[in-house]
C-alpha cells in the first residue's frame, strides 16, 4: 500500500506567550519567558508559586457565557485554537464535506480543575450529592475533541488520546496514519491542557517534579543549566490542520510543511524517571527516520523535550548522541519550555509549531535561561542558548516524552511537490 503524503494547511495556538501563532513565534524567537506568579489560584502557601499561565484569555471574547459556563477550561482553548487553524486553513462549513474531517486531539490530564472544584463544593455540604450536570461532561478529556467536531460540524473520526506529556504528539502521529491510509481528507489534530489549579500545582509539588525558585520565576526554567531544578507548569493549546497533499492541491490551499514520519515507544523503566541511558528516547528519534526514510543526517534541528530536570535533560542528551552521531555537533537542539513551561498534554503540539516555523523561517528559537554550563552535558553541542540563531532548516525533528515511559516524536519538514 502507498501512503498518501500529508502537509500541514493550518495552525492555531493559545501559549503563555501569546494567543496567536504570530504571537507565540515571536516570542520564542525572541527569548521571552512566560513564567510569572500565579493569578488563577491563592498559591501562596504553595511550594511553587508561579507558572506559564495563558495569559488575557477571556472565553466569553470567543463563544457566549452559557456555552463558556458549560465547558472547561482545557476544552475552552482547545476550541479557540481550533478556530484559528480552521480560519487560516480556509475551512469552513461551507466549503468541506464533514465525512471527510476529523478531530484527533490529545490532553494529558483533562478537566482537573473542574474535577477538583466539584469535589471541593461537595466536601462542604452534608453529604447530600449535589453535582453540576455538566460535572462529567466538561471533565472528561475527550470532549474537546467532540466540542470540535460539533462546532465545526466534523463527521470523520474523532477521538482523544492521552500518553502524559506525549499526548498531542501521540495525536499528531495518529492523524499522519489515518490521513496515509485514506480514512480522511483533513484532520484537526493537536492538544490542550489547563491545570494551573491547587490540584495541578500541588500534586505536582508533592511529586517534587517542579522549580521551587519563587524568587526568580521568569528564570527558573534551565533546561541544561548546572542548576536547574524542576520544570514550571505551564498551560496551552495547539490546533494543526493535517491533511493528504491530493485534497491540499485540489483546493488551492497554503502548505507550510509536510509531515514526514513520526514515531512512539516506551522506556518500560520507572513510573515518572527517565531511562537513564536515554533507551527509549533513543528508539524514538530511530523509529521515527526510519517512519520517513530518512538517515540522521538529514535533520537540521531538534526541539527537545528539555523540561529543566536533573534526569531527564541528561538523559535526552544520551539518547541524542547515540542516535546522531558526529552529526549531532552539526545540530541546533533548544528546549522552549525554558520559555513555555512545561504544557504536558499540550506541549508536543505547541514546540511541533515551533518546529514548522523553524522551518518555514530558517529560525531556531532559543534555550534560555542558561547561566552555568553542565559539565554533564558535552560543551560541543549546539544547544542555541540565550538567543535565536538563523540557519537553513529543511527538516526539524520534535520530542516529546510523558511519565509513565512515554515516548513520541515527528519530523516535519520544506514542501516539495
Amino acid at each position: 500500500m502507498e501512503f498518501k503524503r500529508v502537509v500541514v494547511t493550518g495552525m492555531g495556538a493559545l501559549t503563555p506567550l501569546g494567543n496567536s501563532i504570530d504571537e507565540y513565534w515571536n516570542g520564542l524567537v525572541n527569548g521571552v519567558s512566560g513564567a510569572d506568579m500565579i493569578t488563577l489560584f491563592d498559591a501562596s502557601k504553595f511550594r511553587t508559586k508561579f507558572a506559564c499561565e495563558v495569559k488575557n484569555f477571556d472565553a466569553t471574547q470567543y463563544m457566549d457565557k452559557k456555552e463558556a459556563r458549560k465547558i472547561d477550561r482545557f476544552t475552552q482553548f482547545a476550541l479557540v485554537a481550533s478556530d484559528q487553524a480552521m480560519a487560516d486553513a480556509g475551512l469552513n462549513k461551507e466549503n468541506i464535506n464533514p465525512d471527510r474531517i476529523g478531530v484527533v486531539l490529545g490532553s494529558g490530564i483533562g478537566g482537573l480543575i473542574t474535577f477538583q472544584n466539584e469535589v471541593q463544593e461537595f466536601a462542604k455540604g452534608d453529604g447530600t450529592p449535589r453535582f453540576n450536570p455538566f460535572f462529567i461532561p466538561k471533565m472528561i478529556l475527550d470532549i474537546a475533541a467532540g466540542q470540535i467536531s460539533m462546532r465545526h460540524n466534523l463527521r470523520g473520526p474523532n477521538y482523544a488520546v492521552v500518553s502524559a506529556c506525549a499526548s498531542s504528539t501521540n495525536a499528531i502521529i495518529d492523524a499522519l496514519t489515518l490521513l496515509r491510509i485514506g480514512k480522511a481528507d483533513i484532520i484537526v489534530t493537536g492538544g490542550s491542557e489547563a491545570v494551573i489549579s491547587e490540584a495541578g500545582v500541588g500534586g505536582f509539588n508533592a511529586m517534587k517534579a517542579m522549580s521551587e525558585r519563587n524568587d526568580d520565576p521568569k528564570t527558573a526554567s534551565r533546561p541544561y543549566d548546572k542548576d536547574r531544578d524542576g520544570f514550571i507548569m505551564g498551560e496551552a493549546a495547539g490546533v494543526l490542520i493535517l491533511e493528504t497533499l491530493e485534497h491540499a492541491k485540489a483546493r488551492g490551499a497554503k502548505i507550510y510543511c509536510e509531515v514526514v514520519g513520526g514515531g512512539a515507544t516506551a522506556d518500560a523503566h520507572h513510573i515518572t524517571a527517565p531511562h537513564p541511558e536515554g533507551l527509549g528516547a533513543k528508539n524514538v528519534m530511530l523509529a521515527s527516520l526510519a517512519d520517513a526514510n530518512m538517515k540522521p543526517e538529514d535533520i537540521d534541528y531538534i526541539n527537545t523535550h528539555g523540561t529543566s530536570t536533573p534526569l531527564g535533560d541528561i538523559a535526552e542528551v544520551k539518547a541524542i548522541l547515540d542516535v546522531f552521531g558526529d552529526h549531532a555537533y552539526k545540530l541546533n537542539i533548544s528546549a522552549t519550555k525554558s520559555m513555555t513551561g512545561h504544557c504536558l498534554g499540550a506541549a508536543g503540539v505547541i514546540e511541533a509549531i515551533a518546529c514548522i516555523q523553524a522551518v518555514r523561517t530558517d529560525t531556531i528559537p532559543p534555550t534560555i535561561n542558561h547561566f552555568t554550563d553542565d559539565p554533564e552535558l558535552d560543551p560541543k553541542l549546539n544547544f542555541t542558548f540565550n538567543k535565536a540563531q538563523k540557519r537553513t532548516v529543511n527538516a526539524a525533528l520534535s520530542n516529546t516524552f510523558g511519565f509513565g515511559g512515554h515516548n513520541a516524536c515527528v519530523i516535519v519538514k520544506k514542501f516539495q511537490d
